[in-house]
């Protein structure tokens, strides 16, 4: 099969006008972005998005293998699919950070025969969008240490500032840096991190705010500081907002692409679902809902981390619960989570290894791994459908031993994936099932069971989603962490709700312990309060919200010819 890049460029795509049009959006609703990208208008927004009478569908996925385990191939795919059966479907998905496209993971824009187009501008800076978040977050930056230099009026307490920088690219070395050198016209000397873009709060604003009044809010309640009397200090304090809220006028309108097929799918917001809260944004969904039947939403890495973020923190901000959830899974995951490779640990397994037949370790990952992320899936009362993303080196027998594992643990029903290698007409089966849940859902009007009620403390918050989630045993406070949950109180942030930032490979906070481990010991080292998004960042472990990058980067086999074609990108 072609490579996702030749693909991509053999399509040929419709204008966004046409695709617009299924959605009912006229040529006035759009800003364009050249012949197939088009943001949608604020005033289109204001109009369409408040009938929301469309069925929302969440694909998340098991714990992966270093590859990836193609939940975006899968979202795009099953959108794809239902279109092929006659509904009007669409897909909202998330915006790829630049960080892993040069890093290792390479684009986010799907693969195979479902993919969104124009694949390459999407990977590479897209519509600005991550560029204004990375501005609007910096300018913040800015404007406090001036607010500093200039005689600190606010009295900040220069040891408690809590607003980093932000940079959209992997860089560990600016993980912890100091600042202000050079002497007093430089700035006060002080210490400070650089987050990864995705992982700003910035980014979790535009992807939760529902209107542009409510962006506007949110930014102005950003916590910054802390002065000498121990009280919050606000982006509104430091009269930051306003301006940041300028950055972000355009980038919070989402933006419409297609798929390999010519469906529609917006692309908008929320990378990284282990170190932020990973899902696309609210206002995304929204219109989708407004304009189509069906809406395929996915959220990032295990359904431990992007699916729990979406139930608890971004449909408690929009309203919309899913209707039903695909759990992608594949053949290669299992035998990972079942021991089927000598490297472990999260480490990159051979392609030898991943190829050779382990039926054992199949059974060994699903009866664990898969069963559990049912088990926890299925307590919402959300129907929980298991989709087997298909790898051409499966065989029959593993395939077997996978369906039967995904029917004990409890999976309403159990598909076959192929959309990577033959697009929609991969995802019917798929789609079917979709469609067959959806209605049984929504008229057995089943209610939404939280796996944690809304307003419960931060501390049970925590201990619940470690235990009854993770498997842990206990919870352990770092003394910052401690302190933090004591401001935590203090400013009446006690009962939002929380954003786990952990290690993606694994249930527990230590990727070398795969499978559905239990009885551990959850560290949490440090907590941020993130008042303008509304959540609280638990930091687990080690994990790190700037990544750094591999030993032999993506980007090294990247290039451009002399006609600016680009050359060793996305596959």
């Amino acid at each position: 099969m072609d490579s996702d890049i030749e693909i991509a460029r053999a399509a040929n795509p419709r204008h966004i006008e046409s695709v617009a049009e299924q959605l009912g959006l006229s040529r006035s609703d759009l800003i364009m972005h050249g012949p197939n990208v088009a943001k949608i208008s604020w005033n289109s927004l204001k109009n369409k998005s408040q009938n929301t009478n469309g069925s929302l569908i969440l694909v998340t996925s098991v714990n992966p293998t270093p590859f990836g385990e193609g939940k975006t191939v899968t979202t795009i795919g099953l959108n794809q699919g239902l279109n092929l059966q006659g509904y009007n479907a669409c897909c909202v998905i998330r915006e790829p950070s630049l960080g892993p496209v040069f890093g290792i993971k390479g684009g986010a824009a799907g693969g195979g025969f479902s993919q969104v187009l124009p694949m390459e501008q999407i990977n590479l800076h897209f519509t600005g969008d991550l560029h204004a978040i990375t501005s609007a977050h910096n300018l913040c930056s800015a404007i406090l240490d001036n607010c500093l230099h200039r005689g600190n009026p606010l009295n900040i307490n220069t040891n408690r500032i809590f607003w980093p920088r932000v940079l959209d690219m992997n860089d560990r070395s600016l993980r912890e840096i100091t600042i202000g050198l050079g002497g007093p016209s430089n700035g006060l000397d002080r210490t400070d991190r650089f987050d990864i873009t995705a992982a700003s709060e910035v980014m979790a604003i535009l992807s939760l705010a529902s209107d542009y009044e409510d962006l506007r809010l949110r930014l102005g309640r950003i916590i910054v500081a802390e002065n000498y009397q121990g009280e919050p200090i606000t982006a509104d304090d430091i009269e930051a907002s306003g301006a940041m809220a300028l950055l972000l006028r355009d980038a919070f309108l989402p933006n419409l692409v297609q798929t390999l097929e010519g469906n529609p799918a917006f692309v908008h917001c929320g990378p990284f679902a282990n170190i932020a809260h990973g899902n696309s944004s609210v206002i995304a969904d929204k219109i989708a809902l407004s304009c189509a039947d069906y809406v395929v939403t996915e959220a990032g890495f295990g359904a431990e981390m992007g699916a729990q973020k979406a139930l608890h923190i971004k449909s408690a901000a929009s309203g919309v619960i899913p209707s039903c959830i695909v759990l992608n899974v594949t053949i290669r995951s299992m035998k990972l989570h079942g021991g089927g490779f000598s490297t472990g640990g999260g480490a990159r397994p051979s392609k030898e290894e991943i190829e050779l037949e382990n039926i054992e370790a199949v059974r060994q990952g699903a009866s664990t791994n898969l069963r559990r992320h049912v088990r926890n899936l299925s307590s919402t009362q959300i129907p929980v459908i298991v989709s087997i993303n298909k790898f051409s080196t499966d065989t029959v027998d593993e395939i077997n031993i996978l369906k039967e594992e995904a029917i004990k643990a409890g999976a309403s029903n159990i598909v076959i994936f192929e959309g990577h290698e033959k697009g929609g007409k991969g995802a019917i089966e798929l789609a079917n099932a979709v469609v067959n849940e959806c209605k049984n859902h929504d008229e057995n009007n089943n209610p939404f069971s939280p796996i944690v009620d809304p307003g419960t403390d931060v501390e049970q918050t925590i201990l619940k989603i470690a235990t009854n989630i993770y498997g842990a045993q206990s919870v352990d406070f770092s003394t910052e962490a401690l302190h933090t949950l004591k401001n935590i109180k203090k400013w009446n942030k006690n009962n939002l709700p929380v954003c786990m930032a952990k290690n993606q490979y694994s249930f527990s906070h230590d990727k070398k312990i795969l499978g559905a481990p239990s009885g551990f010991n959850m560290p949490i080292r440090e907590l941020r309060i993130n008042a303008g998004a509304g959540f609280i960042v638990a930091v687990c472990g080690s994990m790190m919200t700037m990544p750094g990058l591999p030993k032999r980067p993506a980007a090294a086999d990247m290039d451009m010819d002399e006609d600016g074609n680009l050359t060793g990108v996305f596959g």
